[in-house]
């Protein structure tokens, strides 16, 4: 097994397997938070590639879309190409309208600084596809495309508890497979044990400062009746403006209902 620079794990002696294809994703990946711009040498540092081919796969993504090369310096960004995937990804379920609703609502109050999201899993992170929150909102991680740790982020926990036993022993593993130290996997393991009892007390998830000390949420799964794919709705923000007690007396029932009506398939016109 090899890894791309996301972490998710590949197979090339898959004889299905495309190396090619993976890899020129794996480029578009290379990409982190606060990054516009990266140069060929970062791809090579980033993907382990020889740079002729790094080369050869930048010149590709140009000429479809998916990167865009600056001048003179020769640094590339993502193009258009990727945006038109992701709202592609939103455009496939009727999600996305019936979320903003749900979203809105679920904000709704005197506080300004409450934000809420849906988020979809891709390996061990939780990618947010939606968000809400006031233009003037003191918020962090709440933004279209960020990424946050499944096991440690109450968004990351409800996606958990959306998937069987099985998968989700599947994934500490994994996360376990990429851990440092002892202490990291004890952390996992106490993650996924308290998304567990969360989810079995109050049928959604916590991350109260487990994350990062300046954030707080709750999380609940969606699990629409229809189709393969598991989504997570959460709502929080910055700890100081969203204490627990706050997220769990104001938000709690909101969040149920809104996962809910989301996990339910819409109603017909007539």
């Amino acid at each position: 097994m090899t890894g791309d620079p996301d972490g998710s794990e590949t197979d090339p002696a898959d004889p299905k397997f495309v190396t090619a294809l993976a890899r020129g994703l794996g480029l578009l990946r290379c990409f982190r938070k606060n990054e516009t711009e990266l140069s060929n040498h970062a791809f090579v540092e980033r993907t382990g590639l020889p740079k002729a081919t790094v080369t050869r796969m930048t010149y590709t993504l140009c000429k479809l879309g998916y990167l865009v090369q600056s001048e003179p310096a020769g640094l590339y960004r993502l193009g258009p190409g990727v945006l038109r995937l992701g709202f592609g990804a939103l455009a496939s379920t009727d999600l996305k309208d019936r979320a903003e609703v749900e979203l809105r609502d679920l904000c709704a109050g005197d506080n300004p600084n409450v934000a809420a999201a849906i988020a979809e899993r891709h390996d061990l992170l939780a990618v947010y596809l939606v968000t809400h929150r006031a233009p003037s909102a003191i918020l962090t991680a709440f933004y279209l495309g960020a990424q946050v740790p499944l096991f440690s982020t109450s968004v990351g926990r409800a996606l958990l508890m959306g998937l069987s036993e099985t998968r989700q022993e599947d994934l500490l593993r994994r996360a376990y497979d990429r851990a440092t130290s002892d202490e990291e996997r004890d952390r996992l393991a106490h993650g996924l044990a308290r998304a567990r009892a969360d989810y079995q007390a109050y049928g959604f998830c916590t991350s109260f400062s487990e994350w990062r000390k300046e954030i707080n949420g709750i999380a609940a799964p969606i699990v629409p009746l229809e189709g393969d794919r598991v989504f997570a709705l959460n709502v929080g923000g910055v700890a100081f403006l969203n204490s627990a007690e706050e997220l769990m007396e104001t938000r709690a029932q909101r969040l149920l209902r809104a996962a809910h009506t989301l996990s339910l398939r819409p109603m017909d016109d007539d």
